[in-house]
């Protein structure tokens, strides 16, 4: 600006010089009057005293011309040395955000290794370390290693008759395997079979990823507060909530470790897109990163377009209140459409996202700006009640739009979908298994006190409530004067203490607090709130704009409320920083230098002798849990698969847990039969499953889905004309040695084959 300000000024110079050397002109062309030549006294007089005053105002201009260059070359190397600290700054910053998440990284690995004693196992061993029935992802990107060729390899999966019994399926589809059909491309294309097995490079990938996460938390902490410390806080605070932020510790191929590093560095990029001080090629970039996560994080998470509902869902609110400009709303839109679109075909056209609730809201809102070119004009009382019928109009948009395509496209999961939440919002009681099920999974379930106290304890929960508190408070009022149609600053400077006019920092209130509310209702929402709330709090505490804000409310006279709001940005997060460090490090630490020991003996011997004695072509029938195991060491067909998305998985899930109910052996026999099961698996610990909360317990939903259950005088008894099939089997007596014989047992596993030929035996 200051060399634009000196080139206007020297042109103006030049103009003015180039006017006076034209007048001059004029005058000695002019032809002499007769008063010239009767005062040619007076006028010679006048040319004198003219002449000594040009002089004096040249050298005026030339003392001014020297002033301005002199000024234009301060300026220049004001600008320039301003230039270098801020390329120092961000070359600081984006040091210490990489060396934040390698260092994670390389924490997660160590960890990792010493938990399971993961490079002193066996392959099998090591197999077995993936849990929760993660490891069938394992399995099919150890089936792509193996094929013949890449090509090959995506073929068999497409079309996998290899997995649940009696079912071609598509696998890519089913269970989001891009993760592992990149994986494994750049694991052939790289040629890393020859320095790497292919488990290491497999869990590298996902534990790098997890190193991306941190750095996106970091860089949005960094970009929301202008200083790379609140970045820092930010990670500091994730590392010590290790168990409520990230699932990684427990099923390391799980989608969410796939998929929610994408989600960080969306909200990253989204962050940035919304601030309104922002160039041309950052506002690009921003949009780039956008675009690309956004699609990225759609195709390798089957859950992924709920999550970006509530996204869709805070910046609706956003516009709705008139806080970001139209034009950005709409690039936005852009990149939600398009992203649903490719992520459509990339999944074979996957029928879940034209009827998902992300893109119901889009034309929902879409179709009521149509409606309402004028919605935010006019008074206050009438701004409102339009903003009312704006919400009227895309919720029965959106909802009209959502029913119509499910009729069109006949999508069943629909309705098991809706009886689930109208089950857990105590709307309706149910007796079938499925929502009951469900409903009994822990990330299903109200989180408990310990979350809260866990939080407490590190200090973040305090903070965050308190900076959720200013940036709200300022985002109502920045809301009621949009409402009231008084303009947002748009210079935002320090001196205003207006932190809640900033359209990212009101997002990421809406973000927080939908997410909160969410993970107040389901525990495993928890992990998509706890790494905000962090973010977001590290942020708040490190921004003078906050304490700016309450300083400005609080009329604060006495102290330049400037200099102290920088004082405090600074101050308190040394001190958190501190604390954190005194307390907290020597666990982190302590972590890493304990040998921890996890050996499950009895599933060893299980897999071991499903290897060795087992045919090949065997299909086995058990827990989701159990048959994720069972397919990634044998290879071998399974009943169902640990996927509570699928409709159709949940009811084979269902009939394959009929062994632990009260019914006969006639029945169980027909059951698993019909699901061509060669070979089940009774667990001792389901079987005798001694918990507090007994409605949860497998057999109990059973009985109450059979109809087994007594009530009498308060009191819940189960009871029919069987046994539980499970403890009855073990008797080894007839009815049940005719369907069943019984092939492996330990401490925990009976294995009995289902007889193909069934022999009467009294």
């Amino acid at each position: 600006m200051t060399e634009l300000r000196c080139r206007k000024s020297e042109t103006l110079e030049g103009d003015n010089e180039e006017e006076e050397k034209q007048k001059e002109s004029e005058l000695e062309t002019k032809p002499p009057d007769v008063e010239q030549v009767n005062g040619s006294s007076a006028a010679a007089a006048d040319g004198s005293q003219q002449k000594d005053e040009g002089e004096v105002k040249g050298g005026q201009h030339e003392q001014e011309e020297s002033s301005r260059a002199q000024s234009c070359v301060k300026a220049k190397g004001l600008s320039a040395s301003v230039f270098l600290q801020r390329l120092v700054r961000v070359f600081f910053g984006c040091l210490a955000s990489v060396a934040c998440g390698m260092l994670y990284a390389v924490y997660l690995s160590t960890y990792h290794d010493r938990k399971f004693w993961f490079s002193t196992r066996q392959e099998l061993e090591r197999e077995i370390t993936f849990q929760g029935g993660s490891g069938v992802y394992y399995y099919y990107y150890k089936r792509l290693i193996a094929a013949s060729s890449f090509e090959r390899g995506f073929y068999e999966l497409v079309v996998d008759n290899r997995t649940v019994s009696g079912q071609t399926i598509n696998a890519v589809e089913r269970l989001s395997l891009y993760p592992e059909l990149i994986t494994s491309f750049i694991y052939r294309v790289t040629g890393s079979q020859d320095f790497v097995e292919p488990i290491y490079f497999y869990i590298g990938a996902v534990l790098g990823l997890q190193a991306v996460y941190v750095t996106a938390l970091f860089v949005c902490s960094w970009v929301m507060s202008g200083t790379w410390v609140a970045g820092m806080l930010a990670v500091a605070w994730y590392v010590i909530n290790r168990a409520d932020t990230t699932k990684v510790d427990h099923a390391i191929p799980l989608r969410d470790n796939w998929a929610l590093p994408y989600f960080s560095w969306q909200v990253t990029a989204l962050t940035g897109f919304l601030r309104n001080k922002i160039g041309s090629s950052t506002e690009m970039f921003c949009y780039l990163t956008m675009s690309a996560t956004t699609f990225t994080f759609l195709l390798v998470w089957e859950h992924s377009h709920y999550v970006l509902f509530i996204q869709g869902f805070c910046l609706f609110l956003l516009d709705s209140f008139d806080l970001v400009p139209p034009r950005k709303m709409a690039d936005i839109h852009k990149v939600y459409l398009s992203s649903l679109f490719l992520a459509y075909m990339f999944q074979f056209q996957n029928t879940a996202l034209l009827s998902s609730p992300l893109l119901s809201l889009l034309i929902g809102s879409v179709l009521a700006r149509y409606f309402q070119q004028r919605m935010k004009v006019g008074p206050l009382v009438a701004r409102v009640m339009k903003l009312f019928l704006h919400f009227y109009l895309v919720f029965t948009s959106g909802i009209t739009y959502s029913y119509l395509v499910k009729k069109l496209i006949a999508a069943n999961e629909s309705d098991f979908i809706l009886k689930f939440l109208e089950v857990k919002f105590g709307l309706n009681t149910t007796t079938d298994f499925v929502p009951n099920f469900l409903l009994c999974q822990e990330s299903f379930q109200t989180p408990g006190q310990d979350l809260f106290l866990r939080l407490t304890q590190a200090s973040v929960l305090p903070f965050y409530f308190l900076v959720l508190a200013v940036c709200l408070l300022s985002a109502l009022q920045a809301i009621y004067r949009r409402l009231s149609g008084q303009p947002l600053c748009k210079t935002y400077s320090l001196e205003n203490g207006g932190i809640g006019e900033k359209p990212e920092v009101v997002y990421h209130v809406f973000h927080t607090m939908l997410f909160g509310g969410l993970a107040l209702l389901f525990d495993g929402m928890k992990y998509l709130w706890t790494p905000y709330v962090c973010m977001f709090t590290a942020f708040g505490v490190c921004s003078p704009d906050l304490w700016m804000t309450v300083f400005k409310w609080l009329k604060l006279k006495s102290i330049h409320p400037v200099v102290l709001s920088l004082i405090l940005s600074t101050a308190v997060p040394t001190i958190i920083c501190f604390s954190l460090w005194r307390e907290f490090s020597p666990r982190v630490l302590a972590e890493l230098s304990e040998l921890q020991e996890f050996y499950d003996g009895d599933t060893v011997e299980l897999m071991s002798w499903i290897k060795s004695q087992a045919p090949v072509a065997a299909v086995f029938a058990g827990s989701p849990q159990l048959l994720g195991a069972v397919k990634l060491c044998s290879g071998s067909a399974v009943t169902s698969l640990p996927l509570y998305s699928d409709i159709n998985l949940l009811k084979r899930t269902e009939d394959t847990y009929q062994v632990y109910a009260m019914r006969s052996a006639e029945d169980i026999y027909k059951l698993l039969t019909a699901q061509k099961t060669n070979y089940v698996i009774i667990e001792e610990s389901i079987c005798n499953e001694l918990t507090i909360n007994k409605g949860c317990r497998i057999k109990d939903l059973l009985d109450i889905s059979n109809g087994h259950i007594v009530y009498d005088k308060g009191e819940i008894y189960s009871f029919s004309k069987y046994g539980r099939f499970c403890h009855e089997i073990k008797m080894n007596y007839s009815p049940y040695t005719n369907y069943f014989t019984r092939v492996f047992w330990n401490r925990s596993y009976h294995v009995y084959k289902v007889n193909s030929v069934i022999s009467f035996q009294y």
